[in-house]
C-alpha cells in the first residue's frame, strides 16, 4: 500500500537523479509501477506543483505525497476462446471446461494474468448477457473447478438464475459426480469420507484435513470402478460424488486416506511414473510416464432447472489426454 500524505527531503546526493526513480528507493514496499500510478494521478508535488516522472533532482527539494494510488477495477475481457458448451437456454449454460483454463480471473496477478485465457473471458465473447451476481471479474460463474480439473461447470444466464443455482449448492441440491485416477489399491472399494477441510496453517496453496478446529465439513462418497495393476504400479479408477464443494475437496480426501490423485504434484502424487525397479544401475534407463495435468474430471452433473424444475442430467466424457493416459498406464 502506498503512503497517503507523506513528505520527503531530497538530500544533495541525489541531485541528478529523476525524480521516479529516487522515489522507488525512498518508499520502501511500493512497487515502481504504483509510483508511476501516483506520479500520473497528480499526487506527487514539488512545490506545491504535480511533476513529472522524469523530474531531474537538484538536491534540497520537499516532495510530498498526497493520497493512495487508485489503480482502476480490474474487468474481465472477452477473448475469442473456444467453449464446448453441453447444454444451454436463457437462464444457463453448462461448458467442458478443459484442463488448464482457470474459470476466472485471479486476484494475486498481474493484470495480463489476471485478464487472459480464463473462461470467464471466453464466456464474455460468446454471450451477450451473464449475470453480475458475482462481480466484474465473475460475470456468470456459481461454482468453480479447479485449474487442472476438467468438466462440467454451470454458469448463470441472469441474476435470477444465478441466486436460485447457488441457493441449490447451498442445500447440496446438485448432483456432481468426478472420475478420478489415484494411486493405489483402495483397501474398500466403496465408502465416504466424511472430513472438514480448512488451508493449511504452512503451506497456503494448499489445503488439509489435519486441523482440528476452523474446518468447513466436507463429504465424498467414492466407488473403485476399475483397478489396474499396471508394470508402474497399482492404480484406482474411482467415482467421487461430492456433497459439498470446499476447495481442492477430492485431491485433499483421497490423500487422506493415502491415494493422491496422479498428476497432482501439490498433493504429493509424483511427477513421474517410473517402472520400480530393483537393480538400481536400470534406474536411469527406466521408462517413465507422465501426466502434465490432474486425473480428475467432473463427469456428470444433475440438477432441477432454476426456472422450470425440469430434471437435467448431464455428462462430459473423458477427455482424449486422460483416455491416452490410461491407455499408456495400461500398455
Amino acid at each position: 500500500m502506498t503512503p497517503q500524505n507523506t513528505t520527503h527531503h531530497v538530500a544533495q546526493e541525489a541531485a541528478g537523479q529523476r525524480l521516479d526513480a529516487w522515489l522507488v528507493t525512498q518508499l520502501e514496499g511500493v512497487s515502481r509501477s504504483r509510483i508511476q500510478l501516483l506520479l500520473s494521478e497528480s499526487k506527487v508535488l514539488i512545490g506545491g506543483k504535480p511533476a513529472k516522472p522524469s523530474l531531474k533532482l537538484r538536491g534540497g527539494e520537499t516532495v510530498e505525497i498526497t493520497g493512495q494510488a487508485t489503480p482502476p477495477p480490474l474487468r474481465a475481457m472477452a477473448e475469442a476462446i473456444p467453449l464446448e458448451i453441453i447444454y444451454e437456454d436463457d437462464d444457463l449454460s453448462v461448458v467442458n471446461k478443459p484442463a488448464g483454463m482457470m474459470v476466472h480471473a485471479g486476484s494475486g496477478a498481474t493484470d495480463d494474468a489476471r485478464n487472459r485465457g480464463t473462461l470467464v473471458n471466453a464466456l464474455l465473447h460468446h454471450y451477450s448477457q451473464l449475470s453480475s451476481t458475482g462481480g466484474e471479474l465473475r460475470p456468470g460463474i456459481v461454482h468453480r473447478l479447479d485449474k487442472q480439473t476438467s468438466g462440467l461447470i454451470i454458469i448463470a444466464r441472469n441474476d435470477a438464475a444465478h441466486l436460485k443455482l447457488a441457493e441449490m449448492f447451498s442445500r447440496r441440491q446438485m448432483r456432481k459426480t468426478y472420475i478420478a485416477l489415484v494411486h493405489g489399491a483402495l483397501k474398500q472399494k466403496a465408502g465416504t469420507i466424511n472430513a472438514a477441510i480448512s488451508r493449511d496453517a504452512i503451506r497456503r496453496t494448499r489445503m488439509t484435513t489435519r486441523r482440528v478446529a476452523g474446518g468447513r465439513i466436507a463429504i465424498s462418497h467414492y466407488e473403485v470402478e476399475r483397478e489396474i495393476e499396471s508394470k508402474f504400479g497399482s492404480f484406482s479408477l474411482v467415482r467421487v460424488r461430492i456433497e459439498t464443494g470446499r476447495t481442492h475437496q477430492i485431491r485433499v480426501h483421497m490423500v487422506s486416506i493415502g491415494h493422491p490423485v496422479v498428476g497432482d504434484t501439490l498433493y504429493g502424487a509424483p511427477a513421474q511414473i517410473t517402472i520400480p525397479v530393483k537393480n538400481k544401475r536400470a534406474v536411469a534407463d527406466a521408462k517413465s510416464i507422465a501426466l502434465d495435468r490432474n486425473f480428475l474430471h467432473a463427469a456428470e452433473l444433475a440438477f432441477a432447472h432454476p426456472r422450470t424444475g425440469k430434471l437435467l442430467e448431464l455428462n462430459a466424457p473423458l477427455p482424449q489426454e486422460l483416455k491416452d493416459f490410461l491407455a499408456q498406464l495400461e500398455d
